[in-house]
């Protein structure tokens, strides 16, 4: 259930204003308010804290990171019930958090950033919100790239007269058992809600684009003991946590150097096919085509099994269109159709906040990045922005390990920046052109190498170039020692005046 909306008055001006109340906005808010800088506000579009795991309540919802480290290293969870936690577990855990954190009297629920513009006369960011317009020195987007359904372009879409919704937008009245479902795609969420659609439907259709590697979902319940170890002995789930980071990490070179280490994987890919569908050409079309790594690794015991139930059909003939009570594929075939899932995923290298954004000139983010794609300075700050700090920004997504690591090497990478701007009495500050080139070019260089570039394949990785402007090509731990020190020689600063007050 969402939390109580907003009602009371915003303030007009604030020294640190958060887009967001996902783990990064979460986070933001809580370190922010340890450093002593109290005067901030998170705005945030929905109901509740949450961010994804609000958002996505979908059936069979559940990470594919292990719960031991998903989750804020300041605040471990020793009420996990499983390896890898369901979304209800992870919705729960933050909304914990922000409630025992002291900071939610500073979110604003149901409120959107509309437009931001940077004053570069009074330097600073002037927000227009959907409950007013607000005022502030830093502007701190925690919006995350998972946040903006993308809806496939099919001719008819909108002429469909059954229930059509976005897997990230389930919608929890409509009635599945007995009815003919068609799921468009095949990626993360797709796997893990069609074998429960698949309990309930009179009839699946699974529409496959390109066939993922979906290796064994190595799930287990926690032991009571376990649980008790972890609730009054730190150390122990420490130690999981530990453990379980470095055995992630270990899957960095078979990306980012040699795919070929990761032929184990690929084997236990195959196994998997081999275990859960027993009929060859049904294997035979799921099988991938490409190097394993290329698109996002998925996991699951349940997805072959439910693909090779007598009422769940997989079509791999592309959709040309949709009409009002059915699906249309190449090979002329007309299917019907009561209700369609979309699964098809997530604006994420042209994120639809960055259309809102003005920095110096006026010019929007989107507008920055129309020909070069997304490119910032380690992935949080942008030239041409004052004062704008990104987590989860360009370049910093992983194929392997928690984006909690990376939002929280950020986070401590804008909290020095924050107290540089006032040991200094900086008014504001923004990446060097020359350094953010240097930063983007060696990232792309890096690039060139990994197994999302050389393997094959096409992915939402990629953007309209071709570039690969999502992950991060080196381990976690050099992304945190690259962003342990704010580094201000690699900045252009404005000085505050002698007589200008600096926000408290």
């Amino acid at each position: 259930m969402d939390a109580e909306p907003t009602s009371q008055t915003l303030p007009t001006a604030v020294t640190h204003l958060v887009v967001g109340a996902g783990f990064a906005g979460l986070g933001a808010a809580i370190r922010l308010d340890e450093a002593g800088e109290s005067d901030f506000l998170v705005i945030e579009k929905d109901g509740d804290v949450g961010g994804t795991w609000r958002a996505n309540t979908y059936p069979g919802a559940a990470c594919d990171v292990p719960s031991q480290l998903y989750s804020f290293s300041f605040a471990p969870n020793p009420e996990w019930t499983r390896s890898f936690s369901p979304q209800p577990e992870i919705h729960a855990y933050l909304r914990r958090v922000a409630r025992e954190s002291g900071v939610l009297d500073r979110f604003a629920f149901g409120t959107t950033l509309e437009e931001a513009r940077y004053d570069e006369v009074a330097r600073r960011w002037v927000v227009r919100t959907s409950r007013g317009e607000i005022t502030a020195t830093t502007l701190i987007s925690g919006s995350g790239g998972l946040s903006e359904p993308r809806l496939p372009e099919i001719e008819g879409i909108e002429d469909f007269r059954g229930e059509l919704f976005h897997s990230a937008r389930w919608d929890h009245d409509v009635d599945l058992a007995g009815n003919r479902v068609a799921v468009i795609g095949t990626g993360a969420s797709s796997i893990q809600l069609v074998p429960e659609v698949a309990k309930v439907a009179a009839h699946l259709d699974v529409h496959q684009r390109t066939a993922p590697y979906v290796i064994p979902r190595n799930d287990r319940r926690y032991t009571r003991v376990e649980r008790l170890l972890f609730r009054h002995v730190p150390a122990v789930q420490k130690a999981y946590r530990t453990a379980t980071y470095w055995g992630r990490e270990s899957y960095v070179p078979a990306f980012v150097r040699q795919p070929r280490l990761a032929l184990p994987a690929k084997k236990a890919a195959l196994l998997n096919i081999a275990r859960g569908i027993p009929d060859p050409e049904l294997r035979a079309r799921v099988t991938p085509d490409y190097e394993i790594g290329c698109k996002r690794i998925l996991i699951s015991n349940t997805y072959y099994p439910a693909l090779a139930r007598d009422h769940v059909d997989l079509v791999t003939d592309p959709i040309v269109r949709i009409t009002g009570d059915s699906i249309v594929t190449a090979d002329g075939t007309e299917r019907p159709v009561d209700v369609i899932i979309v699964a098809t995923g997530f604006h994420t290298t042209e994120q639809p906040i960055a259309e809102r954004i003005h920095g110096r000139g006026g010019r929007t983010l989107a507008e920055v990045w129309a020909d070069t794609g997304m490119a910032s300075y380690k992935g949080t700050t942008t030239h041409g922005f004052p004062n704008l700090f990104q987590l989860v920004g360009a370049n910093t997504g992983l194929g392997h390990s928690s984006m909690v690591f990376i939002i929280e090497s950020q986070i401590a990478y804008v909290l020095d920046a924050i107290a540089t701007m006032r040991i200094h009495r900086y008014a504001a500050l923004e990446p060097r052109r020359d350094v953010q080139d240097a930063w983007n070019r060696d990232l792309q260089r890096r690039m060139r190498r990994t197994v999302w570039s050389t393997g094959g394949c096409a992915s939402w990785y990629l953007d309209a170039h071709g570039r690969n402007t999502t992950l991060w090509p080196r381990a976690t731990f050099t992304f945190r020692s690259l962003l342990a020190r704010f580094d201000v020689e690699a900045y252009d600063v404005e000085a505050h005046r002698t007589d200008e007050r600096i926000p408290a």
